[in-house]
């Protein structure tokens, strides 16, 4: 075996000794290129330099090595973190030390005052190997507030009280640093310490270490019989080699229980991974087993599992409905009536749990979370909380449960439901309704990212890909909308970015990276659409990454392709591998799934003309052998066994093994184009603030000027950074930077202006029995603790002496678990005079943290003179994810005029 070993090594050692030469003299065309890349034959070259080729459609070479650690900056940016928070300085205010040899200490920092040292020898930029820095900080000014006072003030405005302390932090954007404030407690190196007790805490961290060097695997060689699956066959070895690859790792993706695996650094099955992936391609290569993970995510009350998320999972996250898809994928697929029966029950289940705590009656949209984009700094504002998560709508969550209704209806006509079936079909309506009316951006051409805010949300005019992606797929937007969202939504050299522009010292894992099962998303939406140059732009990405890296990564970085520059990344991913196996079998065959048949729309572009086939397809009780050739969408001839046939269809009635041969008609597409883009950052966002009739807010280095947005609409343009307000009444203000090219950051945390006479509070202890729990910062005399076992209905009468329209929310703490992860999020029901008017959310706030007082979401209504019997109440479908836990501490009711 050694001998093998070393045998094979000098064989690849020789191959890559040649693959420079390769680089620059392929004797064959590209099939597709960027500036960056090309795609060959047999081949893929990067940068002229790095070469990934196919030996044979079982075995592929790469020298792929990532520049991650080569060139690192020695210009250090960090910060420190109180219970790992972004509590230490403003936003965009860091320190920076610079590196110079491999040992190195910081001078003792103050916290909260900046430290600056900056490189002035450009002759060492970059980290050595394993560079050792030790960061000191003198943390006695937060101790001494400790001491005196009880508690600390952040910078934010926030008190932690010496109760609630739990460690000391440091963030950064180099390894082992992070920016990813909330995960900072699970990371050993990250936590400041002091020994002696002296007040200086202090850890030592190593930079640029060897055993951290970024490189794939130089060889990839099928080990696993794959025969059992279709075999694909092209005139193309490198699509034929990533294809029998991804095969590969689709069987590795299963777990000893018979369900799968979500990727290598993964483990367990995950609603959105597993639910994306059997859309794409696992519902008919794996049946059973997409039929046993998702069975896996359902409950004890037989509704779907929203994963573990922000603020402590469902309703802030309500993607879980991509799961209905899913599962009407297999249905489709295998045609079993009794998954048809068993999940069309599931999933009515859940939709009437999401009517109440997610569908948003006054938009006609649905609440939450981003679908799949679920780690909040990555894709949202800083100042955004859960709970102002769960009030924004995203578009792709809301193309989900489009979707969903869509599917709903479908099984309930099958299972003679009418009635039902009418229900879903308006819920989707409406919804698909009011994403064209909302998201919708006609100077740009595709739809927004997410509508955000507090009282007067408005919308992000950022793309994001699945988002535009699914709702051309699902047919939300209209035909000229197609072609217009697939031209104009910005792409870049690598890949489609999830969201676009980025968002500033943000490092790449949604921000500013591509992912390959959304590319595939945006490769079958681009085919839908008709545009050649887009499905071409698909390929390559998803080839270039599969061949570089010889596995199917999780995401790679948008700006330069790298897989090493994200901040989680997995190999085996199954999402990224059911979407490269979806680029054949549904793209270029166009094989789509219906409840008795499926039908054939083949896509191939002229670039990939010729012959290919797809044998052993099992499609119910028969096996296909399909022979494709030519170029275009339009099929020219079509038959099964030798018989020409003028539906493109096979029964699912249809037994025994069968000969399917299309030929296309080989007419070229016309030329739609894409919109490929450099990368973009936005401005950073600024902080406002409110005082003396005067709106002031941070300085942004980019900004060329400032919109002023009073009550969500624009109000002024500045390039100063303040604004004299007069208001009679509360209003509020929101302050966007902009740069030279016009690109705008996001809207800054809403503030309120003017004059505030009509709030009042109700301190909420008068109305239920008062805990008895030792938690501080509360605002009166005490506060309830609301669980299923205690105070589930709080009723708060309330007299209004000025009529118009109000925002009630409440004061609230849950220390049930960290703000980025967990299920226990606490969830309520407000009515009024015995009139559901919302539902009131209360996310987790910190581990432990139930000092740490904050605000719900806002629910808006009209009251009119007199008094209203407000009531707080727990119902079954106020159920979070954690099924016993439901649980938060409420300080008080605020109810503010706003009109």
């Amino acid at each position: 075996m050694k001998t093998l070993l070393i045998l094979g090594a000098a064989l690849f050692i020789g191959m890559a000794s040649s693959f420079s030469t390769m680089a620059q003299t392929s004797p064959n065309k590209p099939l597709w290129q960027t500036e960056v890349f090309k795609i060959f034959p047999d081949s893929i070259v990067q940068e002229n330099k790095l070469v990934a080729k196919a030996l044979s459609a079982t075995e592929m070479v790469s020298n792929y090595q990532s520049p991650a650690n080569v060139y690192q900056s020695a210009n250090i940016s960090f910060k420190f973190s109180i219970n790992g928070k972004d509590n230490e300085m403003k936003p965009g205010v860091n320190h920076q030390f610079f590196c110079t040899g491999t040992n190195n200490t910081t001078p003792v920092i103050t916290f909260g005052e900046p430290l600056k040292e900056f490189n002035t020898n450009t002759a060492q930029p970059f980290l050595l190997p394993d560079t050792k820095l030790t960061i000191k900080v003198d943390f006695t000014p937060v101790i001494n507030e400790f001491n005196s006072k009880g508690y600390y003030t952040t910078i934010n405005g926030d008190k932690i009280f010496k109760e609630d302390f739990k460690g000391l932090y440091i963030a950064g954007g180099t390894s082992p640093l992070m920016w990813d404030f909330d995960n900072l407690v699970n990371k050993e190196a990250l936590i400041l310490k002091d020994a002696d007790g002296d007040g200086i805490y202090e850890t030592t961290l190593l930079l640029n270490s060897k055993i951290e060097e970024k490189n794939t695997a130089a060889i990839w060689k099928q080990e696993k019989n794959i025969d059992d699956f279709p075999q694909y066959h092209s005139e193309h070895t490198i699509a034929n080699a990533i294809y029998n690859m991804s095969m590969e790792e689709m069987i590795k993706a299963v777990e000893p229980d018979s369900t799968f695996r979500t990727g290598k650094e993964w483990a367990g099955v995950w609603t959105r991974d597993i639910s994306y992936s059997i859309i794409l391609s696992m519902a008919h290569l794996q049946p059973r087993v997409a039929m046993n993970s998702l069975l896996k995510k359902v409950n004890a009350k037989r509704k779907i599992i929203q994963d573990t998320g922000t603020g402590g999972a469902y309703p802030v996250s309500s993607d879980r409905m991509i799961w209905a898809v899913a599962a009407w994928e297999v249905y489709k697929v295998t045609g079993d009536e009794a998954w048809l029966k068993n999940a069309y029950e599931i999933i009515s289940n859940s939709i009437e749990d999401d009517l109440q705590n997610v569908y948003d009656a006054a938009s006609g949209l649905v609440k939450g979370e981003s679908s799949f984009l679920d780690w909040r700094e990555q894709t949202y504002p800083k100042w955004m909380q859960p709970a102002d998560i769960y009030a924004s709508k995203n578009l792709g969550t809301n193309a989900v449960h489009y979707q969903a209704n869509v599917v709903a209806a479908e099984m309930a006509k099958l299972l003679n439901k009418p009635t039902e079936a009418a229900k879903y079909t308006q819920l989707a309506v409406k919804i698909k309704t009011a994403i064209n009316q909302h998201f919708w951006l006609a100077d740009k051409g595709y739809y927004g990212q997410f509508i955000y805010g507090r009282l007067h949300p408005i919308l992000s005019p950022k793309s994001e890909a699945l988002g535009e992606a699914l709702c051309v797929l699902y047919g939300i937007a209209n035909t000229q909308q197609q072609q217009s969202v697939i031209t104009k939504t910005p792409v870049m050299q690598y890949g489609i970015p999830c969201v676009y522009p980025q968002i500033p010292n943000i490092p790449p894992y949604h921000n500013n990276a591509v992912w390959p099962f959304v590319q595939a998303y945006w490769a079958l939406a681009a085919a839908k659409a008709g545009n050649e140059t887009s499905v071409m732009h698909s390929f390559g990405s998803v080839y270039r990454a599969a061949g570089m890296f010889l596995t199917n990564k999780e995401n790679f970085v948008a700006e330069n392709g790298d897989f090493a520059g994200t901040q989680i990344n997995s190999s085996n991913m199954l999402w990224s591998l059911s979407g490269n196996i979806a680029l054949v079998h549904k793209l270029l065959f166009g094989i789509q799934y219906h409840p008795s048949k499926i039908t054939f729309q083949p896509f191939v572009p002229q670039a990939l003309k010729g012959k290919r086939s797809l044998l052993k397809f099992i499609y119910r009780n028969a096996i296909l052998n399909i022979n494709l050739e030519g170029y275009g969408n339009t099929i020219a001839s079509f038959q099964i066994d030798g018989i020409k046939k003028n539906v493109y269809e096979i029964p699912a009635t249809l037994t025994g093994q069968h000969e399917v041969h299309m030929v296309l008609q080989n007419q070229p597409l016309p030329n739609a184009g894409i919109n490929m883009v450099k990368a973009a950052v936005t401005p950073a966002t600024p902080v406002a603030y409110y005082k003396n009739n005067l709106l002031k807010w941070s300085s942004v280095a980019e900004a060329a000027q400032y919109q002023i947005l009073r009550n969500g609409t624009l109000y002024a343009i500045s390039v100063r950074n303040n604004l004299p307000i007069t208001e009679t009444g509360a209003t509020e203000y929101q302050v966007i930077a902009v740069d030279n090219f016009k690109t705008p950051s996001f809207a800054s945390e809403p503030v309120m202006a003017g004059e505030d006479k009509w709030t009042q509070t109700y301190q909420l202890e008068q109305y239920a029995v008062p805990a008895t729990l030792p938690y501080k910062g509360f605002s009166g005399s005490g506060f309830v603790a609301t669980s299923l076992q205690q105070n589930t209905s709080i009723t708060i009468p309330v007299t209004i002496e000025q009529p118009g329209k109000y925002a009630l929310c409440l004061k609230y703490a849950n220390g049930n678990g960290p703000v980025n992860t967990s299920n226990k999020c606490a969830v309520r029901t407000l009515l009024k005079n015995e009139t559901t008017i919302g539902v009131v959310v209360l996310p987790q706030r910190g581990n432990e943290e139930w000092s740490n007082w904050g605000w719900s979401n806002s629910i808006i209504i009209n009251l009119e003179k007199g008094l209203h019997n407000f009531v707080l109440k727990y119902y079954p479908q106020n159920a979070n994810m954690h099924e016993e836990t439901n649980e938060a501490m409420l300080d008080f009711l605020q109810i503010r005029k706003i009109e």
